[in-house]
C-alpha cells in the first residue's frame, strides 16, 4: 500500500513533462516571433516599405498622374487634417476643409503654414489616410510633404498636395463602402535644422542706393 502514491506520483510526473516542455517551446517560438517582428517595425526603412506596399497604417502611395480613360463618375468625400507637434512654434491648418472628387480624377488641395516663433524653423510632415484601409489607394502626386520645409520668421506659405483616389477602391469588398476619406498632417519639428541655421547667420543690408544685399554673418566662437 506504500509503493501505490508512489506510482501515482510517477505516472502524474510522466504525463506532465510533455506539457511543460510544449508550453515552453510555444513561449519560446513566440517570443522569437514577436522579436522578429519587432526588429522589422523598429527599423524605419523597412517599416516604411512595409507601409507603402500594404497601406499600412493609412499610409498613402505615390504615382503618376492617372489616365483620364480611368475616371469615374462615382464620388469620394475627402476631408483635411492638420496637426503640429507641441514643439513647433508653427501654425498650420487646411485652407479648404473638404472637397468632393471623382474615383480617378486628379485633384489639388493647399494647407497653410505659418511661423510664429522669431528664427527659421525647418519642418517636415507626416501623414495618413483614413480609414486606415483607403490607404491603399490613396494616390499623391505632388506634396509638401515628400520634402522639409523652411519658414523664416513670421514667414506664411501656401502648400499643395495633388492626389487622387484610384477607382479599383470600388472593385475591393473591404473598401467598397468607403464613402469619405480624411488626409490627415502632423508637422514636426526637423532634426536637420542646417539650412535654417545658415538663413539666420545671414543679414540682409540695405547700401546707400537703398539696394538690397546679403552677407554672411561667421558665428562667433
Amino acid at each position: 500500500m506504500t509503493k501505490q502514491p508512489d506510482k501515482i506520483k510517477r505516472r502524474t510526473t510522466v504525463t506532465r513533462e510533455p506539457k511543460t516542455r510544449n508550453g515552453v517551446t510555444a513561449v519560446i517560438l513566440f517570443g522569437l516571433v514577436a522579436g522578429m517582428t519587432g526588429l522589422a517595425f523598429a527599423s524605419d526603412p523597412l517599416y516604411r516599405i512595409f507601409c507603402k506596399v500594404t497601406g499600412y497604417g493609412g499610409t498613402t502611395q505615390v504615382a503618376e498622374a492617372p489616365a483620364k480613360s480611368k475616371i469615374v463618375d462615382q464620388m469620394v468625400t475627402v476631408r483635411f487634417d492638420a496637426n503640429v507637434n507641441k514643439l513647433l512654434p508653427w501654425q498650420f491648418k487646411p485652407v479648404q476643409n473638404t472637397i468632393k472628387v471623382r474615383l480617378g480624377e486628379q485633384a489639388i488641395a493647399f494647407y497653410e503654414a505659418t511661423n510664429v516663433s522669431d528664427k527659421p524653423i525647418v519642418g517636415t510632415a507626416t501623414f495618413n489616410v483614413a480609414p486606415f484601409k483607403a490607404g491603399e489607394y490613396f494616390n499623391k502626386i505632388e506634396c509638401f510633404c515628400f520634402t522639409e520645409q523652411v519658414l523664416k520668421p513670421g514667414q506664411m506659405v501656401q502648400m499643395p498636395v495633388t492626389f487622387y483616389v484610384d477607382q479599383s477602391i470600388i472593385k475591393d469588398r473591404n473598401t467598397v463602402d468607403v464613402k469619405s476619406i480624411t488626409l490627415s498632417y502632423t508637422f514636426f519639428a526637423s532634426d536637420d535644422q542646417s539650412e535654417a541655421e545658415k538663413l539666420q547667420t545671414t543679414q540682409f543690408i540695405t547700401d546707400e542706393k537703398d539696394t538690397i544685399i546679403s552677407r554672411e554673418v561667421v558665428p562667433k566662437g
